[in-house]
């Protein structure tokens, strides 16, 4: 053998040993490992101090305190002096400073035995309120440490350690301080506190007259049925009021939200003066939206500050937010121009202006400066692909301002004076990086922490983003992880993994493009994987996803086979295997692909 073919041969030799050497994805590893030590790394419990411009992370069941201006980092270590003030007063010792909340510069709360806990530095431990071992929904008030919970369907309160009964179900179908209307319209609670801690606004739901529904549970043997209640179309839905419970008092009234019965009560808002509750009303077809006020003080209906209305659907999904220091003016959410956009309204139901304009809509509204004077709100870009974080003030008509320049997914966490911002980012080939700015200057940009590639120990597929268009016109996103190994002369069958419907987008530039490791598992094992977010995916915009309406079934499967019709013109797909495997129900309605 020739020198140049002897060194070819071992340079295959190491290649195919080092292939050898690379771990495989195993099917439980990426199910079991993909959300904790297969995911990027992050800081732990990062959290900016109330009224400062420190932050604090955990290390070492240490918290690490950062003073954003200079960068000036020490460690403290809580835990030592926290648990002997615990021991002392009989109570478990604390095991992780991540559960650790600051509410101030020198106080912290945590939970720990069904008891909320207050510890100020160097001084007192104090047990704030607690809540039975089998309470459910628990909810806290976050100045009085007033607390609400539910046990079945019945709630109660605690104050300062005391238990009262606010209402109890008075028969099957009929619960009280839980989500109600099958958590849709944002809701994912039943309980609302009043700023001030006195009062507790709460759902009854009366779904006894809604038809009893079979659910198979198929992880006993034999499969098990459980009913649920389910209100389909053409049947009877269920009827919900809303409470008020005065924790002084201990009376209870009912808010006159009137007729029809079967409409629908979400985003609930108190005003901060405690005063009035804000709800949108919605009906049944969900296409007419009011956002009504009603007394707290004796249930009448106010007003109706505005109207919304849309021949498709209209879908109120956050409560009025109301700007600190104005006890009138709030920030309301809405899709009325195409694009859901932030908007500054009084309770008089004027319009002062609208905050965030364009069709870039906003995904996220992150609050206010604790002075009221700005907010920060993030929104998707980049034919939705990407998260750019905004800041804005509130009066007046200066242009909100950016404060993430780079492609990919930004989350933000502010410092409530507005000074600063942490800007958590991740795109398709970053795990995470997390950057300090400062608000006037967000391109003075400082990493203070870079996660390591998760899977530098194995050889995932490679992934690839693209866009397709759509039947008529419409570009759309795409996701195709190549197999492992790939070689452009074979022939691969693929797997097409699918959601295509409101509120869910599966391509993004974010890690890996947003692939699940399962996915890589299957490319270990010699198949494509192909993704596309059709028409009715979220974060395109109101005439995007709303395409579906009363055509579940139509579009989304056109789109899908816009992207079948990419893959077997590829040379390296086996277009006679081909496979789905998702979520779209409509899909298992139509002919195979």
């Amino acid at each position: 053998m020739t020198k140049p073919y002897r060194i070819l041969f071992i340079l295959l030799i190491f290649r195919s040993a080092f292939l050898m050497a690379q771990p495989e994805i195993s099917m439980s590893d990426a199910i079991l490992k993909g959300r904790s030590s297969l995911a990027p790394a992050n800081l732990r419990a990062l959290q900016w101090v109330p009224g400062s411009s420190t932050f604090t992370y955990v290390v070492n069941n240490k918290l690490v305190r950062t003073t954003a201006g200079s960068r000036a980092v020490d460690t403290l270590d809580i835990l030592p002096a926290l648990n002997e003030k615990a021991q002392a007063m009989g109570i478990e010792p604390v095991a992780q400073a991540a559960g650790l909340k600051w509410t101030d510069a020198g106080t912290l709360q945590f939970e720990a035995g069904n008891h909320l806990y207050t510890y100020q530095q160097g001084g007192d431990l104090l047990d704030r309120n607690h809540y039975p071992a089998e309470a459910e929904n628990v909810d806290f008030h976050d100045a009085t440490f007033n607390a609400t919970y539910t046990i079945n369907n019945t709630l109660w309160v605690s104050v300062d350690g005391k238990a009262t009964q606010v209402a109890k179900s008075e028969g099957p179908g009929i619960l009280y301080g839980k989500s109600v209307h099958r958590e849709e319209f944002g809701i994912f609670k039943g309980t609302f506190w009043s700023p001030s801690g006195r009062y507790l606004a709460f759902y009854r739901m009366d779904e006894s007259m809604v038809t009893q529904y079979p659910i198979y549970i198929l992880d006993s043997m034999p499969a098990q049925v459980r009913m649920i209640r389910y209100p389909y179309a053409g049947t009877k839905s269920h009827h919900v009021t809303l409470g008020v419970f005065d924790t002084q008092t201990g009376k209870t009234l009912y808010l006159k939200t009137g007729e029809p019965a079967e409409q629908y009560l979400t985003n609930i808002a108190w005003t901060p003066d405690d005063r009035s509750i804000l709800i949108a009303v919605l009906n049944r077809d969900q296409n007419h939206m009011w956002l009504k006020q009603y007394n707290a003080d004796n249930g009448t209906f106010i007003k109706t500050l505005f109207e919304e209305t849309s021949d498709k659907w209209v879908e109120p999904e956050h409560p009025a937010e109301f700007v600190p220091g104005s006890n009138t003016d709030f920030i309301w959410q809405s899709e009325r121009d195409g694009f859901n956009h932030l908007y500054l309204y009084s309770l008089s139901g004027k319009l002062i202006r609208q905050i965030s304009t364009g069709a870039n809509p906003v995904t996220k509204f992150y609050g206010f400066t604790k002075d009221g004077s700005s907010c920060f709100y993030q929104v998707a870009a980049d034919n939705a692909m990407s998260r750019y974080c905004y800041t804005a003030k509130i009066k007046g008509n200066e242009a909100p301002k950016p404060l993430s320049p780079q492609a990919g997914f930004h989350n933000i966490l502010y410092s409530d004076n507005g000074e600063w911002i942490l800007d958590n980012f991740t795109d398709v080939i970053t795990p995470r990086r997390i950057l300090l700015s400062p608000v006037k200057k967000p391109e003075d940009r400082n990493i203070i922490f870079s996660a390591p590639n998760p899977m530098g120990a194995y050889t995932p597929g490679q992934t690839n983003t693209l866009t397709l268009t759509a039947d008529d016109g419409t570009t759309l996103n795409a996701r195709l992880i190549l197999p492992t190994n790939f070689d452009l002369t074979k022939k691969y069958p693929a797997i097409v993994y699918l959601y295509n419907g409101p509120h869910v987008q599966l391509v993004s530039n974010t890690w890996m493009a947003a692939g699940e490791l399962w996915m890589h598992h299957m490319a270990q094992e010699g198949y494509a994987v192909f993704t596309i977010d059709g028409h009715g995916s979220a974060n395109r915009g109101y005439a995007f996803e709303s395409a579906v309406f009363r055509h579940l079934g139509d579009l989304e499967i056109a789109d899908q086979l816009a992207g079948v019709r990419y893959l077997k013109a590829q040379s390296f797909i086996d277009s006679t295997r081909l496979g789905v495997f998702g979520w779209a129900t409509a899909a298992l309605c139509r002919p195979p692909l």
